[in-house]
């Protein structure tokens, strides 16, 4: 239900005729598809030179738009972590459902006068969706740098011995301080048997029976051990030798203080920070979502001016294909429209010029006697552009 056919055809007697034409023959007739008028009102026309090169713009802008817009929804999913399986149900356009939205597509007369030019409005689409892109960038950096922050002092209290923070292991009377000789180390040891027959003859001017068990894991235990400053690095030494680990580790209660503080405060800013920034990408990614819509309505009345001539007489429309009957829904529509390959005011190299833009890749290669663009709502799962 996530995709749709945007096309247009000229108007026959009447827009009304045409859309009852196609109707009858795709949702009526044969199930191929459920259709939906597509309203674009009256625009600025301009003249066939500006149209020519707006068309082009509005390809690149088309592109530009969709990966802003699927950014926003990525983003949105990256910052919801563990709760990301609620992530399609805040993708809302206008407060609605994305499929609903472009199914009920009504212009934004406040956001883009139609009294404004074609080119107007494109550049007000383009500012505002730079803008967004350009926010997000900054969000989002500031965002991570903090995730990453806590992420890596909650790291170092878990883990192996060897790596982790000890300072959350250990008490104040684990160590002799405000000793002028002597100083209390720690160290991980995988063998408690050779630590304990062992760690007195390391070296001279170790303190008998100083060593203490403070925490052990699964491969590892970190005692203490008292000595005399003046052997520390023989010891650590000889410790090396017999796979003994001295971490290197001062206990100062400021600064074990301090550290807990910080995650706390990190991860306070990080709860601060995610209301927000969630509102904000939900808000967001409706203002591109929209935006991305109505370029596609730009480009459908761009490319059928260019395509069917001056009045402006056409009718656009929306479809959504049957996923079984997309092959022959696209055989209906070649029958229906085929006449109009080479038949218009402005000739048949124009759309091929338009339709083709290199070098975007969202699918607007194929050409079709009549205007036609992909529309994919689907933001979950995001394509490559």
């Amino acid at each position: 239900m996530s995709e749709f056919w945007l096309i247009s055809a000229p108007g026959e007697k009447t827009c009304q005729q045409t859309w009852d034409t196609l109707n009858n023959v795709t949702s009526k007739q044969n199930n191929l598809s459920i259709n939906y008028k597509f309203h674009i009102p009256d625009l600025k026309v301009g003249t066939l030179d500006q149209l020519v090169g707006l068309s082009d713009d509005l390809g690149k802008l088309d592109g530009f738009v969709e990966q802003v817009t699927r950014k926003v929804a990525q983003y949105l999913g990256e910052v919801l972590e563990d709760q990301r399986d609620k992530l399609q149900e805040n993708l809302l356009a206008n407060n609605c459902g994305l499929s609903e939205y472009v199914i009920r597509f009504q212009w934004d007369l406040a956001k883009y006068p139609v009294k404004q030019s074609l080119r107007n409005i494109a550049d007000i689409i383009s500012k505002q969706v730079g803008q967004i892109d350009a926010d997000l960038k900054t969000k989002s950096a500031a965002y991570n740098n903090l995730k990453g922050n806590l992420q890596s002092l909650e790291k170092r209290q878990t883990g192996s011995l060897m790596t982790r923070n000890l300072a959350d292991l250990v008490k104040k009377e684990h160590f002799i301080l405000d000793s002028e000789y002597l100083t209390t180390l720690l160290v991980i040891v995988p063998s408690f048997n050779d630590w304990n027959q062992g760690y007195e003859k390391l070296t001279d001017m170790v303190v008998p029976r100083s060593s203490q068990l403070v925490f052990q894991d699964n491969e590892n235990g970190l005692f203490t051990v008292t000595l005399f400053k003046k052997v520390v690095d023989e010891f650590k030494l000889h410790a090396r030798e017999k796979k003994f680990n001295v971490r290197d580790f001062t206990y100062n209660e400021e600064e074990l203080a301090a550290g807990k503080n910080q995650i706390t405060k990190l991860a306070t800013d990080k709860k601060k920070q995610f209301g927000p920034l969630v509102r904000w990408l939900k808000v967001n990614f409706s203002e591109c979502f929209c935006a991305w819509i109505h370029v596609k309505a730009l480009r459908v009345f761009v490319e059928s001016v260019l395509r069917y001539g001056l009045p402006v007489n056409f009718q656009a429309m929306l479809l959504q294909p049957n996923k079984k009957q997309a092959k022959k829904l696209r055989d209906v529509l070649n029958q229906l429209y085929g006449h109009l390959d080479g038949g218009s005011v402005q000739g048949s190299s124009g759309p091929h010029d338009t339709m083709d833009i290199p070098g975007l890749g969202f699918g607007q290669s194929e050409y079709y006697p009549y205007v036609y663009y992909h529309i994919t709502v689907d933001m979950v799962e995001v394509k490559s552009l």
